[in-house]
């Protein structure tokens, strides 16, 4: 129906008004007052609606609000709110681990029980619709000076040949010198292999090894040790004790990274819980989950349960029997964009947050993760400050076209880029080239795909995590078929670290989360977590009418054809699979908007999915089309198989 204003919008203008006429009476007293009023008399308007759009801040219980690490929509229409421990080390000592469930229909909330500290893990969609939820924290990070006691990796050696050995957490390491170091987690450390050797006239056994996370017994520098040594394991006795033992070079008071998790679940959308699945080989934070063309999820790259940045050990998680097998080891920051594209392969784009050198696992390009072949895609301008960008694949996702938006430095570096850079990767010799700036700095930028085949971008900030108040209420659109940015309504909350967000059903786009570091300009107030949940609508919900569908199948498989009842005959512009968001830090690998063929005729609409399983991965998407204005309908959820 058309635009009709609100009473808000009515009472806002009635109150404009009045206060501009008392500015003429007294204007120092209420100029600020009538400049806020007639701001918000001015977004209020239709002509501003249709071009603009606006924002909402969406009213949250105070018992639901929680520091929302990780969003994604499910495919009951819900959005799943991770926080784990929320960056709160508190709360991770005192194992308080968060999830909640919200309905963006009703606003309604919920608390789903979390059964380990979730934070900073990976996710994906799988075919099915569960979510895959991946890593997570064992440890929060101790900076220099905030160490007490000292600490780090044991290799633990098992000499016998006959049976693996498991040392529970708590095991006591001795050093020669009497000092006593207790591990972290349970270690099992596999048996040991026997090799023939002398044309098998004499057996040979190889010691096998594993790492555990150790800390002294004694505080400060009494225990500490800086030479290495070869540790005895308390308790042990005879031949056992001859075969297991414990080698350390360095247990010190230096800073301690943040350490990650093995467990893994699969979040359920409809029983509403958290399902354990096998663990990793490799514990796992800030780690990226990438869906594969078959249906297999890749986990690529954290920090592992010594808080070192895994060495290129990724592995495959298969949903049909929920457990995991190496992967090709290849070498990436943490939490690396990595896009599934037409022929299978994998697109790493350069965008990452978090952990890694400056000089390794940066470079943009096409990985074959069968033959773990990886081609460079050259041309980015400004390749040092892809960290803590954004990257999209652009719709529709046929093009295949794969844009990287704003970044900066590695580490808390204070460098921030506008940048925007385009690769083809269509074309023989794919690179990248330069695409429309974004007119600022921008780090932790947020970019997600809408119906109509655009980019809505929003938030970020010029310096590492929102220092000196740098937020950025700023939000635009990208046209692809124009190649320019177009202004959008301004938000009302600044969002920079642990931000999220992602398109709603309805056609909105809801944004969570922010972390900054400091509350004030001169960075000398601690900040606090952003627990408000703000809500934008595009221009296009603002329109006379928009198309519905009214029935169809919630099944079709890739490269068949289905029927569709829309509201009315009007003429259908598109069609487009949408598949639904799962983000962290800047990070949304899932998010793709695929197009559909299509043939109408009158209220019955005919579309065909397309055939590529790496166009179309199998699982839950938002069926939506669009009418001769490119207003999109609300989506219907269709599974795809």
């Amino acid at each position: 129906m058309p635009y009709r204003p609100s009473a808000r919008t009515r009472k806002t203008a009635i109150g404009a008004a009045a206060l501009l006429t008392l500015a003429g009476l007294n204007a120092p007293a209420v100029h600020g007052i009538a400049t806020r009023a007639y701001h918000e008399y001015t977004i209020s308007r239709p002509e501003y609606l249709a071009d603009h759009g606006r924002w909402e801040t969406v009213e949250v219980p105070e018992r639901w609000r929680v520091n929302a690490i990780h969003a994604a929509l499910l495919h009951t229409g819900k959005v799943l709110l991770i926080a784990g421990s929320g960056n709160d080390e508190k709360q991770f000592a005192a194992g308080t681990f968060r999830s909640v469930l919200w309905d963006p229909a009703g606003n309604t909330f919920r608390e789903v029980p979390t059964p380990k500290d979730l934070f900073c893990a990976g996710h994906a969609q799988l075919p099915g619709g569960r979510l895959l939820v991946a890593g997570g924290t064992a440890r929060y990070e101790k900076l220099e000076g905030d160490v007490h006691r000292a600490g780090g990796t044991m290799i633990v050696s098992n000499e016998y040949p006959d049976a693996p050995k498991t040392l529970p957490k708590g095991t006591v390491f001795r050093s020669p010198a009497g000092k006593t170091y207790r591990s972290q987690s349970a270690v099992l450390v596999p048996r040991a292999r026997k090799v023939l050797a002398d044309g098998g006239r004499r057996v040979r056994v190889t010691a096998s090894r594993a790492r555990v996370y150790v800390e002294a017994d004694r505080p400060g520098t009494e225990g500490a040790t800086h030479t290495a040594a070869r540790y005895s394991i308390d308790g042990l006795r005879g031949a056992d004790a001859r075969n297991h033992y414990g080698t350390a070079s360095k247990l010190a008071l230096d800073k301690k990274d943040f350490q990650g998790i093995r467990e893994a679940y699969e979040f359920d959308p409809v029983a509403e819980r958290y399902l354990p699945t096998a663990p990793m080989s490799e514990a796992r934070w800030y780690p990226t989950l990438a869906t594969l063309v078959d249906g297999a999820v890749l986990a690529a790259s954290g920090l592992d349960d010594m808080g070192q940045i895994i060495p290129g050990r990724n592995e495959i998680y298969r949903p049909a029997s929920r457990t995991w097998s190496p992967g090709p080891n290849r070498y990436f920051p943490t939490y690396p964009a990595l896009f599934l594209t037409a022929d299978g392969r994998l697109f790493y784009s350069g965008s990452s947050s978090g952990y890694g050198p400056a000089d390794r696992g940066r470079l943009p390009g096409l990985w074959d993760v069968r033959t773990n072949t990886f081609r460079p895609v050259p041309g980015l301008d400004e390749a040092d400050l892809t960290e803590t960008s954004a990257s999209v694949l652009l719709p529709p996702a046929q093009q295949q076209r794969v844009m990287i938006l704003g970044g900066g430095g590695v580490g808390e570096s204070p460098r921030a880029t506008g940048r925007t850079a385009i690769a083809d990767l269509t074309r023989p010799a794919p690179r990248y080239r330069r695409g429309p700036d974004l007119g600022r700095g921008t780090r932790y930028l947020n970019a997600v795909l809408t119906p109509d085949d655009r980019v809505f971008t929003t938030g970020g900030s010029g310096d590492y995590r929102g220092k000196g108040t740098s937020d950025h209420l700023v939000a635009q659109f990208y046209d692809p078929a124009h190649d320019v940015f177009r202004p959008a309504a301004e938000p009302g909350v600044g969002r920079n670290y642990h931000a999220e967000a992602l398109l709603l059903p309805d056609g909105r786009i809801a944004t969570f989360g922010s972390d900054p570091l400091f509350a004030d300009e001169a960075n000398t107030q601690d900040g606090t977590f952003e627990q408000r949940i703000e809500v934008y609508s595009p221009p296009y919900l603002y329109r006379a009418s928009r198309p519905r569908v009214l029935s169809g199948p919630s099944r079709i498989a890739r490269g068949a054809g289905a029927s569709f009842t829309l509201e009315a005959a009007g003429t259908v512009r598109g069609a487009r699979l949408m598949r639904p968001s799962a983000v962290t830090h800047t990070t949304d690998v899932e998010q793709r908007s695929v197009a559909l063929d299509i043939a109408q005729h009158g209220t019955r609409l005919r579309v065909t999915v397309p055939k590529s399983p790496g166009l179309v991965p199998r699982g839950w998407y938002m069926f939506t089309v669009t009418d001769a204005r490119g207003t999109p309908s609300p989506a219907r959820w269709v599974r795809v198989t």
